[in-house]
């Protein structure tokens, strides 16, 4: 791998105004009329992606676009809990290798920051870490670490609604800190466009986000959620991240070590309490997994996973298979990888996975020119067609 290069010292730099914008760019809108109140459904099968909740099929990629935020509104009603608006008004600084950001939302302020390291100076691509990143990047990109744990934190049942996140909304808010986190890495954005590219070396074009096993879970969602960010990298995220609930379920019954809905729910506070009557028999939900990866298509998606039983083996090859089926009836197939490699420690990135991390990176992140293979690769045999009854249409 290159060696990374060190962008030349920060100059300080402050810039304030009142922000304007919704959340996050979520979703483009189109002339569509996507269901806010997204109906249960009864299938063990994986959700057609390309069928509306009121049964009309998805033909073109405007109507795609449109199911797409359908589909966001699902997530948010059954697991996710509600993403707030952008804040009020939004302060950054940058000094030295500190990225320091205040929000005001109502009558509530707060504040925190990001390091930011790395680059090859001028413009740089980043990858936004959810902690550390500890991906071998390939030299240019410059790499920015947030605290997610801070801004919501996740130690177990007692830290729901503790953290910055709630300190602004309120402790009882919705959201799980997955979406909380996401929030958080969205005013990064914000504050990272707000500075300017002279100001801090970095073209938020060119934006990643990465984390790994609960932190991947978290890069999932907030690549799911904000499409600014152009390559996601959910590493070893498993159950909440690349798996599908209802394979997971399915690998259970059959005596298989594997985490499902029912047991992650009581095992930290990732998702909203919304969640909890679901998890029983996760058949009920109109979406699955292959539909949090649907959000992000067709920007880049690479997931980077283990053979550990935990996690889920079958299921995130099966699920990630089927979310393959959005990207193809896009066009973009090559956009998405999956990449199921054993025989290392978790959150342990395999050097026979490098190649793959650095097509992906150049591309999305480097302004490469050559797109990444198809990259399908898995020790599990598990196919999509065990698990789904409808077919990827061509989108006009």
């Amino acid at each position: 791998m290159a060696t990374r290069m060190i962008l030349p010292a920060f100059a300080a730099a402050v810039s304030a105004f009142p922000f304007s914008p919704s959340s996050s760019p979520l979703i483009d809108r189109q002339a569509c009329t996507p269901a806010t109140d997204v109906p249960s459904v009864s299938n063990s099968l994986l959700p057609n992606p390309f069928i509306f909740a009121d049964g009309s099929e998805v033909t073109t990629a405007d109507e795609w676009t449109c199911r797409q935020e359908e589909i966001l509104n699902a997530f948010q009603q059954y697991e996710l809990g509600d993403l707030p608006p952008a804040p009020d008004s939004l302060e950054a600084s940058l000094n030295g290798g500190t990225l320091s950001i205040s929000v005001t939302v109502g009558g509530s302020s707060a504040s925190f920051s990001a390091s930011v390291s790395g680059g090859s100076g001028g413009s740089s691509g980043a990858i936004i870490g959810l902690g550390p990143v500890a991906l071998p990047l390939p030299g240019g990109v410059a790499t920015i670490t947030f605290d997610n744990s801070a801004f919501a934190q996740q130690n177990g049942g007692s830290s729901r609604g503790q953290g910055i996140f709630y300190d602004l909304f309120g402790s009882d808010h919705s959201a799980g800190a997955l979406t909380a986190w996401a929030w958080g890495i969205s005013r990064i954005i914000d504050a990272l466009e707000q500075l300017g590219a002279e100001t801090t070396g970095i073209d938020t074009a060119r934006l990643g986000v990465t984390g790994c096993s609960r932190n991947g879970k978290g890069a999932f969602v907030a690549g799911a959620l904000d499409t600014r960010i152009a390559l996601t990298i959910p590493q070893e995220s498993g159950a909440g991240g690349s798996a599908c609930w209802r394979i997971s379920d399915s690998e259970k019954a059959k005596g298989k070590n594997v985490q499902t809905a029912s047991q992650i729910v009581g095992e930290n506070v990732w998702f909203s309490t919304r969640f909890d009557s679901w998890t029983s028999d996760t058949s009920r939900l109109p979406y699955d997994h292959h539909l949090l990866a649907g959000l992000i298509a067709p920007r880049g998606l690479y997931v980077p996973e283990n053979n550990i039983d935990w996690l889920g083996p079958v299921s995130m090859t099966a699920c990630m298979r089927a979310s393959r089926l959005v990207y193809e009836a896009l066009g973009a197939s090559e956009h998405l990888g999956f990449s199921l490699v054993g025989g290392h420690g978790h959150c342990q990135f395999p050097a026979s996975q490098n190649g793959e991390l650095d097509q992906f990176v150049n591309y999305f992140l480097l302004d490469g020119q050559t797109k990444p293979e198809i990259i399908d690769r898995s020790e599990e045999n598990a196919q999509a067609g065990d698990y789904i009854d409808w077919e990827a249409p061509v989108l006009s």
